[in-house]
């Protein structure tokens, strides 16, 4: 005769395991500044890794040391921004910087700031092969707890093939990584929501009588981020995530994939989705400082680590950076992000264009974050509400 798991473990045969004592389920839209009302939503990139979201020896006071990086954060909860999002990096990228190489962990960074802050959403960014859907699941219900259900979970496939050789095995081919994350999404979403236990039976994940407890804060699940923009990508987005980040050159290509994606999503899995872009912000308070420390930047750049992205990207590696070899200076000067560069005014019509070409928010690197945040609190913030973009 075989056993259940319960069986073996002296429990009744009903017990579904409970945890209505230690789960206070909210609906997430009650608890997520993410889901909220804002129609420009804002937040910051990259703050856990070294040089941010520049290739470059340009100056500045960030360093990669938790005092550094809760300070940012405190910052950023304190002036009311919806998320942090951070960059997952195993293996820096060379160069004279070996950029990103020096990095936090993300979940264990999350958990981190979501005991330091009090309002903003804290995301972990997880590339799904190197991490196992239980694993991450309970992490991700652990993070939520502490925040009391401001976490999101950005969704990577894994698209540097130097990172997924350190763990053992090649780079799935572009669209299989998809079709491995579409599977591990799948897991995750029935570890925090299915009462009991269950088996699993996929290509690439089994398991027996799994389970998982307690359930996450957020209903029915965390926030999802994804950053997919090839084909395979926006249809990922478009069947699973709530926020799709997206980096286009001109405002008409913007509006035109803003556009596709919610439409996918509406009309081939009946659901919503947002979509938010990235980029390097350079506010000073006249239009030729800006340009002369957004310069700067690409002047001291780490040319080196630029053109190491740029020939993983062109290799078939990440089909998100098609755009990779024309816009090298986007990549020294923000990760291939769309730059705003100007005073507090041409920044703020600058995220104006981006809203009315249907992006709901923007997560910023800023070359020095630390020293940046008050003036953009004090001079941009208040521009925002006066332009219709924030309230």
């Amino acid at each position: 005769m075989t056993l259940s798991a319960n069986e073996r473990l002296g429990l009744a045969a009903t017990d579904p395991r409970p945890d209505s004592e230690t789960r206070p389920v909210q609906d997430r839209r009650e608890t997520n500044p993410l889901l909220n009302d804002q129609p420009m939503k804002l937040g910051l990139f990259g703050t856990n890794c070294s040089y941010g979201l520049i290739m470059s020896h340009a100056p500045s006071s960030y360093e990669i040391t938790w005092e550094h990086t809760k300070s940012i954060a405190r910052q950023a909860d304190r002036m009311g921004l919806e998320v942090m999002v951070p960059v997952a990096r195993w293996k820096g990228f060379g160069g004279s910087t070996n950029f990103n190489g020096n990095c936090f962990e993300t979940y264990t960074w999350a958990a981190g700031l979501a005991e330091a802050t009090e309002n903003i959403a804290i995301a972990a960014t997880s590339h799904l092969p190197t991490v196992h859907p239980i694993v991450a699941a309970k992490a991700a219900t652990t993070i939520d707890r502490i925040s009391g259900g401001r976490f999101a979970l950005n969704l990577v496939m894994g698209w540097v093939p130097p990172e997924m050789e350190m763990f053992g095995g090649e780079q799935r081919q572009h669209d299989e990584r998809y079709a491995f994350g579409q599977e591990w999404i799948e897991y995750a979403m029935r570890l925090w929501s299915e009462q009991g236990s269950f088996d699993v039976d996929g290509a690439y994940f089994q398991g027996r009588d799994v389970e998982s407890y307690p359930k996450p804060h957020q209903s029915p699940n965390p926030v999802l981020l994804n950053a997919g923009n090839s084909p395979a990508g926006i249809d990922y987005s478009a069947r699973n995530v709530d926020i799709n980040f997206a980096s286009l050159d001109t405002l008409e290509n913007i509006k035109t994939y803003t556009e596709t994606v919610r439409n996918k999503a509406r009309d081939e899995y009946r659901r919503a989705i947002d979509v938010m872009t990235y980029g390097l912000v350079v506010v000073r308070d006249t239009e030729k400082e800006a340009k002369a420390a957004f310069q700067q930047v690409v002047d001291e750049g780490d040319w080196g680590a630029a053109g190491n992205v740029i020939k993983i990207a062109l290799s078939g590696a990440s089909q998100s950076f098609d755009h990779a070899r024309e816009m090298s200076e986007r990549f020294i000067a923000g990760w291939g992000g769309y730059p705003l560069v100007g005073t507090p005014e041409q920044v703020v019509q600058g995220m104006k264009e981006l809203n009315e070409a249907g992006m709901g928010g923007m997560i910023m690197g800023l070359i020095d974050p630390d020293q940046e945040l008050p003036m953009f609190r004090d001079e941009v913030l208040p521009l925002m509400v006066e332009a219709g973009i924030r309230h």
